[in-house]
């Protein structure tokens, strides 16, 4: 069963505490430019918005990949980058419709979600369940139903 992280960003509290524990995995220092998960604030509309890698069935960054540096893992349902053969080219970055490629200034590589190998940490600090670790198959029904509900109203209005 495929997993993945599934946002909900009506709950969000913006509190990034994501952010910071995802770093604090990944480097061992809180710093959330370098997180892999990022909390975009839209104050027009007060809602914070997590963004985080989608792990694409067929992921656009591995697609114009250069040196094939980037590829999909079936086993966890991650897109995972091998560093020995990334030059930092940044062309992942361009290419991805999320925006969830990451650049890490400091270690100078490009950084993705890499689901913290099936169990992220973001998931587990998350008071208000904005994001969570779910079942690929329910994410696909929830959005289906959430859909039909929407041209459903639609229909009723027109009535």
């Amino acid at each position: 069963m495929r997993k993945m992280i599934a946002v909900d960003a009506p709950k969000c509290s913006g509190c990034r505490i994501c952010e910071m524990v995802c770093s604090i995995k990944h480097v061992d220092v809180v710093n959330p430019s370098r997180a892999r998960i990022h909390v975009f604030q839209h104050e027009n509309v007060l809602l914070e918005v997590p963004v985080v890698c989608q792990q694409c069935e067929s992921p656009p960054c591995a697609a114009v990949c250069p040196v094939n540096a980037i590829r999909r893992d079936e086993e966890l349902g991650r897109v995972v980058v091998n560093y020995d053969t990334c030059v930092g080219c940044k062309m992942c970055l361009a290419i991805c419709p999320f925006g969830a490629m990451g650049f890490d200034t400091i270690a100078n590589k490009v950084i993705n979600c890499d689901l913290c190998d099936g169990d992220p940490e973001c998931v587990k600090f998350c008071s208000p369940k904005a994001i969570q670790y779910v079942d690929a198959t329910s994410v696909s029904l929830k959005k289906g139903r959430a859909i039909s509900d929407k041209v459903s109203e639609q229909v009723h209005q027109l009535r």
